[in-house]
């Protein structure tokens, strides 16, 4: 497809919920699964470096506070600004892993929260990188002159499915087969400190804004290798010994609650040893020759990684593709707002444009993997004045 013209992201905004939650805080407002507190809380929160992080959760009665659509719908209405007005949304592409429903879409329920006139919209599925084809989408929307005001979204709400109410239902019997298979344990386990909740929006629109800078974006590739893995992170579904997955339907309504069918799985195993390559190394070199990426062209680099366990191995396998970028031209904000999944790339882009880092000319390169089932997305994005020049910075 031949783009007509560019796209340009000229806002981005953030909506996280409530007040950050300390690590010692997390399992008093997850609560214990049947009343026992996780012994794989504690190495998790070591392995993955987050101090902080967000939940839609009221501590005191475990109560939700936000639907995923709130907080999707919250972080589009902090878009709007003296030159934009959410009537003039022309596109709305919502991505998510776990929406508030089955049906209708989870963008549909967005629009609803938000009353905006009629508008296209577009919702992707997947896990991470959902939200980086919803950019795309719009991207491509505006590029080809189809769209003026088109907005993007990232959101989640992993709390949802990851309170202790939703393992309740597995009785003493499954329990007890868990504790002689400590990796499948584990494996349930695993997400439920990982993942944290929030939503961001970029707006996206074919000239720069004339209040302050702009991100071009200059292109986004994504690579998909299902065709050579299983599922790797999955919910609604069990995992078989054969690598299949077995779906919700085939499973009665008491089996969805015994077997907690709803709750966000990862096989860690599969993810240790495939993720670096799929995601990473082998996507990356193909990319760099593509797009002739050299580590010179790269002002700042802003990874998604999960946790901090992943920090030099994605490093590492950089510099075997042979983009060695060094961690002084790193960003990261994990530590500080958590792993929000599908969101986390709105957060980072979000908090460094509304930095003072930022001059014109500058380039960023974003990393957003996904071990659903071995996806991975990268973009590459130049920060531009009112009248879209990219003078050499500073």
């Amino acid at each position: 497809m031949t783009r007509i013209g560019n796209a340009y992201i000229t806002n981005l905004s953030v909506f996280l919920p409530n007040a950050p939650i300390s690590n010692t805080e997390m399992e008093s407002v997850l609560g214990m699964v049947n009343g026992r507190p996780s012994r794989a809380r504690r190495i998790i929160l070591h392995s993955n470096g987050i101090k902080t992080r967000y939940y839609a959760v009221d501590p005191g009665t475990g109560k939700a506070t936000h639907t995923n659509a709130q907080l999707t719908a919250e972080a589009v209405r902090r878009l709007a600004n003296k030159s934009f007005s959410l009537d003039q949304i022309d596109l709305l592409a919502c991505g998510t892993t776990f929406a508030d429903q089955l049906v209708p879409s989870h963008t549909s329920m967005v629009h609803g929260e938000l009353g905006n006139p009629p508008c296209e919209t577009a919702s992707t599925s997947g896990v991470c990188i959902s939200s980086t084809t919803a950019l795309k989408y719009a991207m491509l929307g505006v590029g080809s002159g189809e769209f003026q005001h088109a907005v993007s979204t990232g959101s989640e709400i992993p709390s949802a499915v990851m309170h202790a109410r939703n393992f309740q239902a597995e009785n003493d019997t499954q329990i007890l087969a868990l504790e002689k298979q400590p990796l499948m344990a584990f494996q349930k386990d695993f997400i439920r400190w990982m993942l944290s909740d929030g939503a961001g929006a970029a707006l996206i629109e074919p000239r720069p804004t004339t209040n302050g800078m702009s991100l071009r974006i200059d292109w986004i590739v994504e690579r998909s290798y299902a065709n050579e893995q299983p599922a790797c992170m999955y919910g609604g579904a069990e995992k078989l010994e054969d690598g299949t997955l077995k779906g919700w339907p085939e499973y009665s309504p008491a089996e969805w609650a015994q077997r907690s069918i709803f709750t966000l799985k990862q096989d860690v195993k599969q993810l240790n040893e495939h993720i670096m390559n799929y995601t990473v190394e082998r996507p990356l070199r193909e990319i760099a020759q593509l797009k002739r990426l050299k580590p010179d062209d790269v002002d700042f680099f802003l990874p998604h990684y999960s946790s901090h366990y992943f920090r030099d191995k994605v490093h590492s396998h950089m510099c075997k593709a042979g983009l060695d970028i060094p961690f002084e031209r790193w960003f990261t904000n994990l530590y500080s707002k958590g792993n929000i999944g599908a969101a986390s790339i709105y957060v980072l882009l979000e908090e460094l444009f509304h930095s003072d880092s930022l001059k014109p000319g500058h380039r960023l390169l974003c990393f957003i993997p996904e071990s659903g089932r071995f996806s991975t997305a990268w973009m590459y994005l130049t920060v531009c004045d009112p009248d879209g020049s990219t003078r050499n910075s500073d």
